[in-house]
């Protein structure tokens, strides 16, 4: 199966962030790809709740959304749509941050709402609090696909290794850790991390990133740091993005993943310890 990684810049109108999406998908397909991922919050990239409010939708009426399920049935492809915004029916008035996995069918065959929310304070200019605005999940999803079993992951994730050997241990082979990284986080910590994860797991990992500066209707400016990663079962990187908005194209070959975890079974030397 050849994946396609969207590295875009998303605005915070949806509209214009579909026919993007939609322009780099028919590239994709164009070049092969049976699998087409895209970044983080890819239908809005936005600092305004009010805003949001404004232009976010329930999942069953995201205009977007089922755009985007029809892209994927006229071309026949897999397609993660790594994260959108999408408002609940929770009543507290967060949102969800949730990955929806399309088939070449245009159903939706698997969800995931982000379990770890970027709470932190990077630098004093760089501060988030991503539970103010969004409610986190409670379950870990793998999802099946004639590639490989996916293991659904999103951004800040990745620094949960438990989740991801989990999602190894249930049988994932391919992680997909979309992202919105900030620039500051991502030249420390970004290609470490994902690393680290495909080693400790022995799975792919395909890590689609925003890139750039993404201006913003209220006059709100935010950077991301790009990057787009494949790492492979072993831990080498086998393409990065750099920071201009593109595609990224990678074979996958799930005999890597058996290869590396013959090679080092560590998924299955787990033991009880007492303490601290």
């Amino acid at each position: 199966m050849r994946a396609a990684l969207l590295q875009i810049t998303s605005s915070d109108c949806p509209r214009e962030n579909l026919d993007l999406i939609q322009r780099l998908i028919a590239e994709a397909v164009e070049n092969g790809a049976g699998f087409v991922l895209t970044p983080e919050v890819s239908n809005c990239v936005s600092l305004s709740r009010a805003h949001q409010q404004e232009v976010l939708c329930l999942e069953e009426d995201d205009p977007t959304l089922a755009a985007l399920c029809d892209t994927a049935a006229a071309h026949k492809i897999w397609l993660s749509l790594g994260s959108f915004a999408v408002k609940t029916h929770d009543g507290d008035g967060r949102f969800a941050n949730r990955q929806f996995l399309i088939s070449p069918q245009g159903e939706i065959t698997a969800r995931y709402d982000k379990i770890h929310m970027f709470d932190v304070e990077v630098t004093p200019e760089e501060t988030f609090r991503e539970s103010d605005g969004y409610r986190p999940g409670s379950r870990a999803v793998t999802a099946e696909t004639p590639f490989g079993t996916l293991g659904l992951t999103i951004c800040y994730d990745l620094r949960f290794a438990y989740l991801h050997r989990a999602l190894a241990q249930a049988g994932a082979e391919i992680l997909i850790a979309p992202a919105a990284f900030s620039p500051v986080t991502g030249a420390a910590h970004w290609h470490a991390l994902l690393q680290a994860r495909a080693i400790e797991t022995g799975c792919y990992v395909l890590a689609a990133a925003q890139t750039g500066t993404h201006q913003t209707s209220r006059g709100a400016v935010r950077k991301t740091y790009g990057h787009s990663l494949v790492v492979a079962p072993w831990g080498e990187i086998l393409s990065d993005a750099g920071t201009a908005v593109g595609i990224s194209y990678v074979d996958l070959d799930r005999g890597k993943v058996a290869e590396a975890r013959r090679r080092v079974p560590a998924l299955t030397h787990d033991r009880e310890f007492n303490g601290p």
